[in-house]
Protein backbone atom coordinates (compact mmCIF):
# COMPACT_ATOMS: atom_id res chain seq x y z
CA UNK A 1 0.00 0.00 0.00
CA UNK A 2 1.17 3.38 -1.05
CA UNK A 3 -1.17 5.06 2.08
CA UNK A 4 0.17 8.41 3.71
CA UNK A 5 0.49 7.80 7.25
CA UNK A 6 -0.42 11.42 7.97
CA UNK A 7 -3.69 13.33 7.30
CA UNK A 8 -3.72 16.26 4.49
CA UNK A 9 -7.07 17.29 5.65
CA UNK A 10 -8.94 17.54 2.65
CA UNK A 11 -11.58 14.94 1.54
CA UNK A 12 -10.98 12.29 -0.79
CA UNK A 13 -12.72 12.27 -3.95
CA UNK A 14 -11.33 10.88 -7.51
CA UNK A 15 -8.80 8.29 -5.51
CA UNK A 16 -7.01 11.07 -4.19
CA UNK A 17 -7.14 14.37 -1.76
CA UNK A 18 -8.92 17.50 -2.94
CA UNK A 19 -6.47 19.78 -3.58
CA UNK A 20 -8.35 22.64 -5.99
CA UNK A 21 -12.27 23.37 -6.48
CA UNK A 22 -14.25 25.86 -4.74
CA UNK A 23 -12.30 28.57 -2.59
CA UNK A 24 -11.80 27.05 0.99
CA UNK A 25 -15.24 28.57 2.78
CA UNK A 26 -14.93 26.35 6.06
CA UNK A 27 -11.82 24.85 8.20
CA UNK A 28 -12.05 22.58 11.66
CA UNK A 29 -9.62 21.27 13.75
CA UNK A 30 -9.21 17.95 15.06
CA UNK A 31 -9.70 17.74 18.80
CA UNK A 32 -8.28 15.31 21.56
CA UNK A 33 -11.23 14.63 24.22
CA UNK A 34 -8.59 14.37 26.67
CA UNK A 35 -7.07 17.62 27.01
CA UNK A 36 -8.71 19.77 24.33
CA UNK A 37 -5.57 19.96 22.49
CA UNK A 38 -5.76 20.46 18.24
CA UNK A 39 -3.96 18.19 16.11
CA UNK A 40 -1.75 20.55 13.70
CA UNK A 41 -3.54 19.64 10.43
CA UNK A 42 -6.29 21.79 9.65
CA UNK A 43 -9.46 20.19 7.81
CA UNK A 44 -10.96 21.21 4.81
CA UNK A 45 -14.63 20.48 5.11
CA UNK A 46 -15.83 19.06 1.60
CA UNK A 47 -17.81 22.11 -0.39
CA UNK A 48 -20.79 21.92 -2.23
CA UNK A 49 -19.34 21.15 -5.33
CA UNK A 50 -17.11 18.73 -4.04
CA UNK A 51 -20.30 16.47 -2.89
CA UNK A 52 -21.73 16.56 -6.26
CA UNK A 53 -18.26 15.66 -7.74
CA UNK A 54 -18.59 12.49 -5.79
CA UNK A 55 -21.63 11.79 -6.36
CA UNK A 56 -21.18 12.33 -10.12
CA UNK A 57 -18.10 9.69 -9.67
CA UNK A 58 -20.32 7.14 -7.79
CA UNK A 59 -22.83 6.96 -10.49
CA UNK A 60 -20.47 6.66 -13.36
CA UNK A 61 -18.82 4.20 -11.74
CA UNK A 62 -22.43 2.27 -11.37
CA UNK A 63 -23.55 2.70 -14.20
CA UNK A 64 -20.15 1.69 -15.76
CA UNK A 65 -20.01 -2.04 -13.84
CA UNK A 66 -16.77 -1.95 -12.08
CA UNK A 67 -17.95 -3.28 -9.15
CA UNK A 68 -20.55 -6.03 -10.99
CA UNK A 69 -18.71 -8.84 -10.83
CA UNK A 70 -18.36 -10.97 -7.53
CA UNK A 71 -14.56 -11.62 -7.91
CA UNK A 72 -13.89 -8.00 -8.14
CA UNK A 73 -15.77 -6.75 -5.25
CA UNK A 74 -14.51 -9.32 -2.67
CA UNK A 75 -10.60 -9.04 -3.96
CA UNK A 76 -11.39 -4.79 -3.46
CA UNK A 77 -12.31 -5.68 0.63
CA UNK A 78 -9.40 -8.21 1.03
CA UNK A 79 -6.99 -5.41 -0.26
CA UNK A 80 -8.59 -2.92 1.90
CA UNK A 81 -8.40 -4.81 5.00
CA UNK A 82 -4.73 -5.45 4.53
CA UNK A 83 -4.38 -1.89 3.58
CA UNK A 84 -6.11 -1.14 7.19
CA UNK A 85 -3.65 -3.47 8.96
CA UNK A 86 -0.09 -1.84 6.91
CA UNK A 87 -1.27 1.48 9.02
CA UNK A 88 -0.34 -0.21 11.91
CA UNK A 89 0.39 1.70 15.17
CA UNK A 90 -0.54 4.40 12.90
CA UNK A 91 -3.99 3.97 13.03
CA UNK A 92 -4.56 2.60 16.41
CA UNK A 93 -2.37 5.98 17.69
CA UNK A 94 -4.83 8.42 16.03
CA UNK A 95 -8.25 6.99 16.71
CA UNK A 96 -6.79 6.86 20.64
CA UNK A 97 -5.96 10.65 20.30
CA UNK A 98 -8.94 11.49 18.73
CA UNK A 99 -11.68 9.44 21.11
CA UNK A 100 -9.62 8.88 24.31
CA UNK A 101 -10.97 4.89 24.14
CA UNK A 102 -7.93 3.24 25.19
CA UNK A 103 -5.37 1.45 22.44
CA UNK A 104 -6.73 -2.42 23.24
CA UNK A 105 -10.14 -0.91 22.77
CA UNK A 106 -9.10 0.51 19.14
CA UNK A 107 -6.83 -2.40 18.47
CA UNK A 108 -9.71 -4.39 19.03
CA UNK A 109 -12.29 -2.47 16.96
CA UNK A 110 -9.72 -2.49 14.01
CA UNK A 111 -10.01 -6.02 14.30
CA UNK A 112 -13.27 -6.34 14.26
CA UNK A 113 -13.33 -4.32 11.24
CA UNK A 114 -10.94 -5.90 9.18
CA UNK A 115 -12.52 -9.35 9.82
CA UNK A 116 -15.93 -7.53 8.60
CA UNK A 117 -14.62 -6.82 5.21
CA UNK A 118 -13.15 -10.43 5.13
CA UNK A 119 -16.30 -11.63 5.98
CA UNK A 120 -18.13 -9.71 3.40
CA UNK A 121 -15.39 -10.71 0.54
CA UNK A 122 -16.04 -14.08 1.71
CA UNK A 123 -20.21 -13.46 0.89
CA UNK A 124 -19.49 -11.53 -2.09
CA UNK A 125 -17.77 -14.54 -3.62
CA UNK A 126 -20.00 -17.27 -2.67
CA UNK A 127 -22.79 -15.36 -4.43
CA UNK A 128 -25.47 -16.53 -1.75
CA UNK A 129 -26.54 -13.41 -0.74
CA UNK A 130 -28.34 -12.88 -3.77
CA UNK A 131 -30.96 -15.00 -3.14
CA UNK A 132 -31.35 -16.54 -6.65
CA UNK A 133 -34.79 -18.20 -6.92
CA UNK A 134 -35.70 -20.35 -10.33
CA UNK A 135 -38.94 -21.47 -11.49
CA UNK A 136 -38.98 -22.94 -15.26
CA UNK A 137 -41.57 -22.61 -17.51
CA UNK A 138 -44.20 -25.08 -17.95
CA UNK A 139 -45.87 -24.80 -21.50
CA UNK A 140 -48.43 -27.76 -20.97
CA UNK A 141 -50.18 -26.30 -17.76
CA UNK A 142 -53.83 -25.79 -17.93
CA UNK A 143 -55.78 -24.05 -18.52
CA UNK A 144 -52.65 -21.25 -18.65
CA UNK A 145 -48.95 -22.30 -19.43
CA UNK A 146 -46.72 -21.65 -17.09
CA UNK A 147 -43.82 -18.36 -17.63
CA UNK A 148 -39.70 -19.20 -17.49
CA UNK A 149 -39.37 -16.68 -13.93
CA UNK A 150 -36.64 -15.94 -12.62
CA UNK A 151 -35.84 -13.53 -9.26
CA UNK A 152 -32.30 -12.54 -7.38
CA UNK A 153 -31.43 -9.29 -5.38
CA UNK A 154 -29.91 -6.00 -7.45
CA UNK A 155 -27.54 -3.38 -6.43
CA UNK A 156 -29.66 0.33 -5.21
CA UNK A 157 -26.43 2.23 -6.34
CA UNK A 158 -24.29 4.94 -4.73
CA UNK A 159 -25.03 4.73 -0.84
CA UNK A 160 -23.79 7.40 1.55
CA UNK A 161 -22.45 6.73 4.51
CA UNK A 162 -22.42 8.38 8.20
CA UNK A 163 -19.46 7.75 10.34
CA UNK A 164 -20.40 6.90 14.26
CA UNK A 165 -18.16 9.29 16.99
CA UNK A 166 -18.21 6.05 19.38
CA UNK A 167 -16.77 3.48 17.07
CA UNK A 168 -14.56 5.33 14.60
CA UNK A 169 -13.24 1.93 12.88
CA UNK A 170 -16.33 -0.48 13.43
CA UNK A 171 -19.24 1.92 12.38
CA UNK A 172 -17.22 4.57 10.14
CA UNK A 173 -15.16 4.69 6.67
CA UNK A 174 -14.52 0.79 6.55
CA UNK A 175 -16.96 -0.01 8.41
CA UNK A 176 -19.90 -2.69 8.32
CA UNK A 177 -22.03 -0.24 6.07
CA UNK A 178 -19.01 0.32 3.62
CA UNK A 179 -18.38 -3.16 3.59
CA UNK A 180 -22.05 -4.64 2.97
CA UNK A 181 -22.65 -1.59 0.32
CA UNK A 182 -19.23 -2.41 -1.78
CA UNK A 183 -19.96 -6.41 -1.46
CA UNK A 184 -23.46 -5.62 -3.13
CA UNK A 185 -22.07 -3.60 -5.90
CA UNK A 186 -23.00 0.16 -4.66
CA UNK A 187 -20.28 2.49 -4.44
CA UNK A 188 -20.16 4.20 -1.27
CA UNK A 189 -19.77 8.32 -0.42
CA UNK A 190 -18.49 8.33 3.59
CA UNK A 191 -19.68 12.06 5.31
CA UNK A 192 -16.96 11.43 8.01
CA UNK A 193 -17.39 12.45 11.26
CA UNK A 194 -15.67 15.73 12.57
CA UNK A 195 -14.86 14.14 15.37
CA UNK A 196 -12.03 11.77 14.33
CA UNK A 197 -11.33 13.22 10.78
CA UNK A 198 -7.35 12.28 10.99
CA UNK A 199 -8.25 8.49 11.50
CA UNK A 200 -11.18 8.86 9.13
CA UNK A 201 -9.13 10.24 6.73
CA UNK A 202 -6.01 7.58 7.42
CA UNK A 203 -8.88 4.84 6.65
CA UNK A 204 -10.06 6.66 3.55
CA UNK A 205 -6.79 6.72 1.58
CA UNK A 206 -6.24 3.15 2.43
CA UNK A 207 -9.89 2.38 1.12
CA UNK A 208 -8.63 4.79 -2.18
CA UNK A 209 -5.71 3.05 -2.82
CA UNK A 210 -6.95 0.06 -2.06
CA UNK A 211 -9.42 0.60 -5.19
CA UNK A 212 -6.04 1.71 -7.15
CA UNK A 213 -4.12 -1.48 -6.37
CA UNK A 214 -7.33 -3.45 -7.50
CA UNK A 215 -7.46 -1.61 -11.39
CA UNK A 216 -11.30 -0.46 -9.93
CA UNK A 217 -12.79 2.84 -11.36
CA UNK A 218 -12.05 5.47 -8.44
CA UNK A 219 -15.56 6.58 -8.19
CA UNK A 220 -16.51 3.42 -6.70
CA UNK A 221 -15.48 5.57 -2.94
CA UNK A 222 -15.22 8.87 -2.09
CA UNK A 223 -14.64 10.20 1.85
CA UNK A 224 -16.15 14.29 2.44
CA UNK A 225 -14.48 16.13 5.50
CA UNK A 226 -17.61 18.19 7.47
CA UNK A 227 -17.41 19.76 10.55
CA UNK A 228 -17.40 23.52 12.04
CA UNK A 229 -20.10 25.75 9.96
CA UNK A 230 -20.90 22.27 7.11
CA UNK A 231 -21.17 19.62 9.95
CA UNK A 232 -24.44 19.40 8.87
CA UNK A 233 -24.42 21.14 5.22
CA UNK A 234 -22.46 18.27 3.63
CA UNK A 235 -24.84 15.31 4.56
CA UNK A 236 -27.85 17.44 3.84
CA UNK A 237 -25.96 17.77 0.54
CA UNK A 238 -25.21 14.39 0.30
CA UNK A 239 -28.57 12.97 0.89
CA UNK A 240 -30.66 15.30 -1.04
CA UNK A 241 -28.47 14.18 -4.59
CA UNK A 242 -30.97 12.42 -6.41
CA UNK A 243 -27.49 9.91 -7.39
CA UNK A 244 -27.38 8.68 -3.82
CA UNK A 245 -29.60 5.34 -3.41
CA UNK A 246 -29.71 4.52 0.04
CA UNK A 247 -28.08 5.54 3.26
CA UNK A 248 -26.11 4.44 6.61
CA UNK A 249 -26.13 5.97 9.59
CA UNK A 250 -25.17 5.44 13.52
CA UNK A 251 -25.86 7.88 16.00
CA UNK A 252 -28.72 9.68 17.42
CA UNK A 253 -32.67 9.57 17.70
CA UNK A 254 -32.47 13.16 16.27
CA UNK A 255 -29.86 13.03 13.73
CA UNK A 256 -31.21 9.86 12.38
CA UNK A 257 -34.79 10.94 12.46
CA UNK A 258 -33.95 13.86 10.48
CA UNK A 259 -32.00 12.33 7.71
CA UNK A 260 -35.07 9.42 7.01
CA UNK A 261 -37.30 12.85 6.91
CA UNK A 262 -34.96 14.51 4.24
CA UNK A 263 -34.95 11.59 2.17
CA UNK A 264 -38.81 11.12 1.78
CA UNK A 265 -38.79 14.45 0.98
CA UNK A 266 -36.89 14.41 -2.10
CA UNK A 267 -38.20 13.93 -5.68
CA UNK A 268 -37.07 10.59 -5.40
CA UNK A 269 -37.62 8.97 -1.47
CA UNK A 270 -35.04 6.77 -1.08
CA UNK A 271 -34.44 4.52 2.32
CA UNK A 272 -32.34 5.37 4.89
CA UNK A 273 -31.49 2.65 7.17
CA UNK A 274 -30.82 4.43 10.67
CA UNK A 275 -29.69 2.78 14.36
CA UNK A 276 -30.37 5.51 16.36
CA UNK A 277 -28.83 4.40 19.74
CA UNK A 278 -31.34 2.03 22.76
CA UNK A 279 -31.57 1.14 26.39
CA UNK A 280 -30.86 -2.48 26.14
CA UNK A 281 -33.64 -3.58 28.84
CA UNK A 282 -31.90 -6.61 31.05
CA UNK A 283 -34.46 -8.76 32.81
CA UNK A 284 -33.72 -10.67 35.92
CA UNK A 285 -35.91 -13.06 37.86
CA UNK A 286 -36.07 -13.67 41.77
CA UNK A 287 -34.26 -17.01 41.43
CA UNK A 288 -31.55 -15.67 39.70
CA UNK A 289 -31.03 -13.20 42.19
CA UNK A 290 -30.95 -15.57 44.73
CA UNK A 291 -28.98 -18.34 43.12
CA UNK A 292 -26.18 -15.38 41.07
CA UNK A 293 -26.85 -12.39 41.66
CA UNK A 294 -22.86 -11.89 42.64
CA UNK A 295 -22.29 -12.72 39.22
CA UNK A 296 -24.43 -10.81 37.70
CA UNK A 297 -23.31 -7.82 39.73
CA UNK A 298 -20.09 -8.05 38.41
CA UNK A 299 -20.81 -9.20 34.85
CA UNK A 300 -23.39 -6.17 34.84
CA UNK A 301 -20.80 -3.48 36.19
CA UNK A 302 -18.21 -4.09 33.59
CA UNK A 303 -21.04 -4.10 30.80
CA UNK A 304 -22.28 -0.74 31.40
CA UNK A 305 -19.22 1.27 32.20
CA UNK A 306 -17.37 -0.57 28.81
CA UNK A 307 -16.42 2.40 26.79
CA UNK A 308 -17.67 4.82 29.26
CA UNK A 309 -20.71 3.74 28.57
CA UNK A 310 -20.54 4.95 24.94
CA UNK A 311 -21.63 1.70 22.86
CA UNK A 312 -25.88 1.28 21.32
CA UNK A 313 -25.56 -2.10 23.55
CA UNK A 314 -25.13 -0.71 26.85
CA UNK A 315 -27.38 -1.82 29.13
CA UNK A 316 -29.43 0.88 30.35
CA UNK A 317 -32.26 -0.58 32.72
CA UNK A 318 -32.29 -2.73 34.82
CA UNK A 319 -35.62 -4.51 35.88
CA UNK A 320 -35.33 -7.22 38.89
CA UNK A 321 -37.94 -8.76 40.68
CA UNK A 322 -37.94 -7.77 44.87
CA UNK A 323 -36.47 -10.84 46.45
CA UNK A 324 -33.84 -11.11 50.37
CA UNK A 325 -30.97 -9.56 49.38
CA UNK A 326 -31.88 -7.04 46.90
CA UNK A 327 -30.69 -3.58 48.30
CA UNK A 328 -27.32 -5.13 48.82
CA UNK A 329 -27.48 -6.50 45.31
CA UNK A 330 -27.71 -2.99 44.53
CA UNK A 331 -25.34 -1.23 46.44
CA UNK A 332 -22.74 -3.68 45.05
CA UNK A 333 -23.26 -3.05 41.29
CA UNK A 334 -23.14 0.93 41.92
CA UNK A 335 -20.19 0.24 44.39
CA UNK A 336 -18.72 -2.10 41.60
CA UNK A 337 -19.64 0.30 38.40
CA UNK A 338 -17.94 3.41 40.23
CA UNK A 339 -14.53 1.18 40.64
CA UNK A 340 -14.48 0.82 37.37
CA UNK A 341 -11.66 2.79 35.61
CA UNK A 342 -12.86 6.63 34.82
CA UNK A 343 -13.19 6.90 30.33
CA UNK A 344 -12.82 10.84 29.43
CA UNK A 345 -16.61 11.02 27.04
CA UNK A 346 -15.67 11.04 23.20
CA UNK A 347 -16.30 14.81 23.42
CA UNK A 348 -17.70 17.74 24.88
CA UNK A 349 -21.54 17.21 23.08
CA UNK A 350 -21.55 13.84 24.05
CA UNK A 351 -20.89 14.71 28.15
CA UNK A 352 -22.85 17.33 28.15
CA UNK A 353 -25.85 15.05 26.76
CA UNK A 354 -25.31 11.90 29.56
CA UNK A 355 -24.95 14.60 32.18
CA UNK A 356 -28.37 16.04 31.17
CA UNK A 357 -30.14 12.90 30.74
CA UNK A 358 -29.05 11.52 34.22
CA UNK A 359 -30.18 14.89 35.96
CA UNK A 360 -33.68 14.66 33.56
CA UNK A 361 -33.93 11.24 35.59
CA UNK A 362 -33.29 12.36 39.14
CA UNK A 363 -36.86 13.69 39.87
CA UNK A 364 -38.38 9.75 39.43
CA UNK A 365 -35.13 7.92 41.16
CA UNK A 366 -32.77 7.54 43.81
CA UNK A 367 -28.77 7.44 43.40
CA UNK A 368 -27.23 4.61 44.80
CA UNK A 369 -23.72 5.18 45.45
CA UNK A 370 -22.34 6.48 42.13
CA UNK A 371 -20.61 9.75 41.17
CA UNK A 372 -21.05 13.38 42.44
CA UNK A 373 -24.15 15.01 40.46
CA UNK A 374 -23.56 16.77 37.76
CA UNK A 375 -20.31 14.69 36.45
CA UNK A 376 -19.81 12.28 33.86
CA UNK A 377 -18.79 9.63 35.75
CA UNK A 378 -20.98 6.06 36.52
CA UNK A 379 -24.84 6.51 37.63
CA UNK A 380 -26.89 3.98 38.95
CA UNK A 381 -30.15 5.22 39.63
CA UNK A 382 -33.01 3.36 40.93
CA UNK A 383 -36.87 3.54 40.98
CA UNK A 384 -40.01 1.48 40.99
CA UNK A 385 -42.38 0.04 38.35
CA UNK A 386 -44.73 2.03 39.18
CA UNK A 387 -42.25 5.21 38.92
CA UNK A 388 -41.13 4.22 35.73
CA UNK A 389 -43.88 3.57 33.67
CA UNK A 390 -45.32 7.30 35.14
CA UNK A 391 -42.09 8.93 34.14
CA UNK A 392 -41.41 8.65 30.41
CA UNK A 393 -38.38 10.31 30.70
CA UNK A 394 -36.80 7.01 32.14
CA UNK A 395 -37.69 5.18 28.75
CA UNK A 396 -34.82 7.06 27.09
CA UNK A 397 -31.65 6.37 26.54
CA UNK A 398 -28.56 7.86 28.70
CA UNK A 399 -25.86 7.57 26.41
CA UNK A 400 -23.10 6.75 29.07
CA UNK A 401 -22.03 4.61 31.91
CA UNK A 402 -25.16 4.78 33.85
CA UNK A 403 -28.17 2.56 34.64
CA UNK A 404 -31.91 2.56 35.98
CA UNK A 405 -32.62 -0.44 38.22
CA UNK A 406 -36.38 -0.85 38.46
CA UNK A 407 -37.84 -2.60 41.29
CA UNK A 408 -40.82 -5.22 40.68
CA UNK A 409 -42.57 -6.51 43.24
CA UNK A 410 -43.48 -9.72 41.12
CA UNK A 411 -41.99 -12.04 38.78
CA UNK A 412 -45.06 -11.67 36.85
CA UNK A 413 -44.16 -7.94 36.37
CA UNK A 414 -41.26 -8.23 34.85
CA UNK A 415 -43.82 -9.14 31.70
CA UNK A 416 -45.14 -5.54 31.42
CA UNK A 417 -41.78 -5.10 29.70
CA UNK A 418 -43.34 -5.54 26.13
CA UNK A 419 -45.71 -3.26 27.25
CA UNK A 420 -43.43 -0.38 28.55
CA UNK A 421 -39.80 -0.34 26.87
CA UNK A 422 -39.75 1.06 23.53
CA UNK A 423 -37.73 -1.00 20.57
CA UNK A 424 -34.62 -2.06 21.59
CA UNK A 425 -31.30 -3.22 20.00
CA UNK A 426 -31.39 -5.74 22.88
CA UNK A 427 -32.89 -7.27 25.37
CA UNK A 428 -31.73 -9.65 28.29
CA UNK A 429 -33.16 -12.54 30.53
CA UNK A 430 -31.61 -13.56 33.61
CA UNK A 431 -33.37 -16.46 34.58
CA UNK A 432 -33.77 -20.35 35.43
CA UNK A 433 -34.25 -22.42 32.01
CA UNK A 434 -36.96 -24.42 34.12
CA UNK A 435 -39.04 -21.51 35.11
CA UNK A 436 -42.61 -21.56 34.56
CA UNK A 437 -42.23 -17.65 33.26
CA UNK A 438 -39.25 -17.88 31.49
CA UNK A 439 -40.01 -18.98 27.90
CA UNK A 440 -43.24 -16.11 28.31
CA UNK A 441 -40.25 -13.66 29.20
CA UNK A 442 -38.46 -14.82 26.15
CA UNK A 443 -41.66 -14.26 24.01
CA UNK A 444 -42.26 -10.94 25.46
CA UNK A 445 -38.19 -9.58 24.90
CA UNK A 446 -38.55 -10.55 21.36
CA UNK A 447 -41.00 -8.45 20.07
CA UNK A 448 -38.57 -5.63 21.66
CA UNK A 449 -35.73 -5.98 20.81
CA UNK A 450 -33.35 -7.34 17.60
CA UNK A 451 -31.19 -9.93 20.01
CA UNK A 452 -32.05 -11.76 23.08
CA UNK A 453 -29.72 -12.36 25.30
CA UNK A 454 -29.87 -15.13 28.32
CA UNK A 455 -27.70 -15.00 31.41
CA UNK A 456 -25.14 -12.81 29.70
CA UNK A 457 -24.49 -9.00 29.08
CA UNK A 458 -25.46 -7.10 25.15
CA UNK A 459 -21.99 -5.35 24.64
CA UNK A 460 -20.18 -6.96 22.50
CA UNK A 461 -21.53 -7.85 19.09
CA UNK A 462 -20.60 -10.81 17.42
CA UNK A 463 -19.67 -10.29 13.79
CA UNK A 464 -21.26 -13.37 12.01
CA UNK A 465 -23.98 -14.59 9.73
CA UNK A 466 -26.68 -15.48 12.39
CA UNK A 467 -25.95 -11.80 14.01
CA UNK A 468 -28.80 -9.14 14.15
CA UNK A 469 -27.98 -5.19 15.31
CA UNK A 470 -31.34 -3.57 14.62
CA UNK A 471 -34.83 -3.66 16.82
CA UNK A 472 -37.69 -1.95 16.23
CA UNK A 473 -38.44 1.75 16.31
CA UNK A 474 -37.09 4.01 17.98
CA UNK A 475 -33.71 1.85 18.23
CA UNK A 476 -33.64 1.86 14.34
CA UNK A 477 -36.00 2.87 11.70
CA UNK A 478 -36.03 -0.16 10.21
CA UNK A 479 -37.00 -3.19 12.44
CA UNK A 480 -36.32 -5.58 9.36
CA UNK A 481 -32.60 -5.08 8.90
CA UNK A 482 -29.50 -5.33 11.02
CA UNK A 483 -26.37 -3.07 10.34
CA UNK A 484 -23.91 -6.49 11.37
CA UNK A 485 -23.41 -9.62 10.11
CA UNK A 486 -23.80 -10.91 6.34
CA UNK A 487 -27.65 -9.81 6.83
CA UNK A 488 -26.69 -5.88 6.19
CA UNK A 489 -25.99 -6.63 2.56
CA UNK A 490 -29.45 -6.83 1.82
CA UNK A 491 -30.32 -3.14 3.08
CA UNK A 492 -28.51 -2.05 -0.23
CA UNK A 493 -30.66 -4.68 -2.65
CA UNK A 494 -34.12 -4.67 -4.24
CA UNK A 495 -35.12 -7.83 -5.85
CA UNK A 496 -35.70 -7.69 -9.86
CA UNK A 497 -37.87 -10.72 -11.35
CA UNK A 498 -37.27 -11.97 -15.17
CA UNK A 499 -39.87 -13.41 -16.84
CA UNK A 500 -39.14 -15.46 -20.11
CA UNK A 501 -35.63 -14.01 -20.53
CA UNK A 502 -33.52 -15.06 -22.78
CA UNK A 503 -30.48 -17.54 -20.74
CA UNK A 504 -27.71 -15.52 -22.45
CA UNK A 505 -29.31 -12.23 -21.35
CA UNK A 506 -29.68 -13.11 -17.54
CA UNK A 507 -27.22 -12.23 -14.87
CA UNK A 508 -24.89 -15.09 -14.47
CA UNK A 509 -26.27 -16.39 -11.05
CA UNK A 510 -29.41 -17.22 -13.28
CA UNK A 511 -28.49 -19.01 -16.06
CA UNK A 512 -28.91 -22.45 -16.76
CA UNK A 513 -25.52 -23.34 -16.14
CA UNK A 514 -24.11 -21.85 -12.25
CA UNK A 515 -20.47 -20.95 -12.97
CA UNK A 516 -20.42 -19.19 -10.00
CA UNK A 517 -21.95 -22.25 -7.86
CA UNK A 518 -24.22 -20.15 -6.35
CA UNK A 519 -26.48 -21.70 -4.18
CA UNK A 520 -29.90 -21.96 -5.96
CA UNK A 521 -33.44 -22.50 -5.57
CA UNK A 522 -34.79 -24.35 -8.29
CA UNK A 523 -38.24 -24.71 -8.53
CA UNK A 524 -38.84 -24.66 -5.00
CA UNK A 525 -36.09 -27.19 -4.37
CA UNK A 526 -32.57 -25.84 -3.03
CA UNK A 527 -29.62 -27.16 -5.48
Amino acid sequence: MQAATQATGRSIIGGAPVCDGEPIAVMFASIAPADGSAAGTQFVCATAADVRRACEGAARAFESGVLAEAGTRAALLERIATNLLDLGDTLVREACRETALPGPRIAGERDRTVAQLRLFAALARSGSWVEATIDTADPTRTPMPKPDVRRMLRPLGPVAVFGASNFPLAYSVAGGDTASALAAGCPVIVKGHPSHPTTGELVALAVADAAKECGIDHGCFAFLHSGGERAVAVGRELVSNERIKAVGFTGSFKGGMALHQLAQERGTPIPVFAEMGSTNPVCMTASALASRGAEIATKLAASITASGGQMCTCPGLVFVTRGAGLDAWIESLAAQATAQPRQVMLNPGVKAGYVARVEQSRPSTTEVGGTTTGTAGPHVLRTTLAAFIEDETLHEEIFGPAAIVVECELDEDLLRIGEVIRGSLTATLWADPGEPLTGRLMARLERIAGRVVFCGVPTGVEVCPSMVHGGPFPATNQPHSSAVGTLAIVRWCRPVCYQGVPDALLPSELRAKNPLGVRRTVNGVVE
